[in-house]
């Protein structure tokens, strides 16, 4: 079995001076940075006080969902055969909150808009959605459903 590892830096920004010493005094901005990778800059949600101009880590949850698929639906498509020209997705994420502040996701919907070459692809495009889940490392690591609305068009 092959091991992965991976190593980042995430720097808190929002010191205004007087540290954590009031929830409302200080910034939930901070940095995600790695070696020869740009910054990306990161914030709680709004409704947690944090800056809606940033990514948040909830954001990036379900990005990372959605990027997993794309990649290894790509992979697998070069390998079929099936030549796609266009993919786009608009993922959604619900979370719920519980009294207290404690919460989880309930479940992430990928909805891929695949385009490929030739109507022959068509089907074995759908098809290969389900293998693409079967494959993506984080949606195999969550616990709550990962779900997918995927349409195929024919360029």
């Amino acid at each position: 079995m092959k091991t992965h590892h991976y190593a980042l830096t995430v720097t808190w920004t929002g010191n205004r001076g007087d540290g954590t010493t009031r929830p409302d005094g200080y910034d939930r901005d901070h940095v995600v940075s790695a070696p020869g990778k740009p910054d990306v800059p990161g914030s709680s949600d709004r409704s947690f006080l944090g800056d809606p101009a940033r990514w948040n880590p909830e954001e990036l949850l379900v990005a990372a969902l959605s990027q997993c698929h794309m990649l290894w639906y790509l992979g697998l498509a070069a390998a079929a055969g099936v030549v796609v020209v266009d993919y786009r997705d608009e993922p959604t994420g619900t979370m719920s909150e519980h009294p207290g502040g404690a919460g989880e996701f309930t479940e992430v919907v990928l909805a891929p808009v695949v385009t490929v070459a030739d109507g022959s692809m068509a089907a074995r495009a759908e098809r290969l959605h389900t293998r693409a889940h079967e494959k993506c490392f984080i949606a195999r690591s969550v616990n709550f459903p990962v779900r997918h609305r995927p349409t195929v068009r024919v360029a």
